[in-house]
């Protein structure tokens, strides 16, 4: 059992299994699905300024800590316990292009070359993580959810709102690997 659950599932396995979350959170309990709205929620209930943004009773999503906080619990368990002593497999193409860039090292998921205080203290190193973790952030919330919400929650509700944000997604990740992400590599 603990030998399959170590193997990357089939997309036809998996794909489901994260779109059947959507009708058993509105089954369930009418909730609906996301994850980057426990940012605003954490806000509400930690900040005691008068914002109306956040006056709104939190309580009634204190169920989505538990969700993430079980998205987290679960990433703990797979990563102690269902994680493969094999190093990552990158393809041959891509090994390539990321060599061009100077990142070889590849036995965990996050390169060594990008991801230390050392490179982030540089000026690609600042753009990557200050300046794309600003962006996501505010992206996220300009377009009233993660990619996630819209994209799992918004179009399985059919809310044509949920659809052009998904398809801008899917743009801008599109032109930012292969136009800027390729730019800042070489900074």
């Amino acid at each position: 059992m603990i030998e399959w659950l170590r193997q990357p599932w089939p997309w036809y396995v998996a794909g489901p299994l994260i779109g059947l979350t959507v009708p058993a959170l509105l089954l369930l309990g009418n909730k609906h699905f996301g994850i980057s709205a426990n940012l605003r929620h954490v806000c509400a209930a930690c900040l005691p300024a008068k914002i109306p943004f956040f006056q709104y009773n939190w309580r009634r999503e204190v169920w989505n800590f538990f969700f993430v906080g079980g998205i987290f619990t679960g990433a703990i368990i797979a990563t102690l316990l269902l994680a493969s002593p094999d190093p990552v497999v990158v393809h041959p193409n891509l090994a390539n292009e990321l060599a061009g860039y100077g990142i070889t090292n590849y036995d965990n998921l996050l390169p060594n070359q990008l991801f230390n205080l050392e490179s982030l203290l540089t000026l690609r190193g600042f753009i990557i993580m200050i300046v794309g973790g600003f962006l996501v952030g505010f992206g996220t919330r300009y377009a009233g959810g993660c990619t996630s919400g819209h994209a799992i929650m918004g179009i399985s509700n059919l809310q044509w709102p949920s659809v052009v944000a998904t398809c801008c997604f899917m743009a801008g990740g599109f032109f930012m690997a292969n136009v800027v992400l390729p730019w800042v590599m070489r900074l």
